[in-house]
């Protein structure tokens, strides 16, 4: 069976189905089937981007036009 076939299976199977704890056990697993971003970041990433937000929140920024000068020389 193919994929697509399976999608339609499973799609027709919960539109069929009326007991609502089931379509939140199929809804909660999904959920957590979903990957988040941050997850697949690499360490040193993560930590780039938290200090940008520190940075950000102690009034550490930087006008556009200044960073677009900054970054083409």
């Amino acid at each position: 069976m193919d994929t697509q076939t399976t999608k339609l299976e499973l799609l027709k199977a919960i539109l069929d189905n009326e007991n609502s704890e089931f379509i939140q056990r199929v809804s909660d697993f999904v959920k957590k089937e979903k990957n988040d971003f941050w997850n697949e970041l690499s360490l040193s990433e993560q930590k780039e981007i938290k200090k940008g937000i520190e940075d950000l929140n102690n009034g550490k920024r930087i006008s556009y036009d200044s960073f677009l000068k900054k970054i083409s020389q």
